[in-house]
């Protein structure tokens, strides 16, 4: 997919549902806090963009509540019905 830095990190768009992902919006938002996780996701609704880190499974820090593999659940139990969603994955 699409390569991108942010914050002199490097990311690829992984997931882009709605072709809800914007760049210079996200630039904005995403703060040092984001650069120990693995991934990035993002859901927007009601034009609101809400952030949050995930990290790889494989990953010591991965608890439930930020393992990727867990994803799907967050976005079925605390996104907005049919928000737009898109994920971010950390290069290198």
């Amino acid at each position: 997919m699409k390569n991108i830095e942010i914050n002199g990190k490097k990311y690829e768009l992984v997931r882009n549902d709605g072709d809800c992902f914007d760049l210079d919006t996200i630039r904005e938002r995403v703060t040092d806090y984001f650069d120990d996780y693995d991934y990035i996701f993002g859901d927007i609704a009601y034009e609101k963009v809400r952030l949050k880190g995930y990290y790889d499974s494989k990953n010591k820090k991965a608890k439930k509540i930020n393992d990727i593999k867990f994803l799907e659940d967050y976005i079925k139990n605390y996104c907005s019905y049919g928000a737009k969603v898109f994920l971010l994955k950390k290069i290198g």
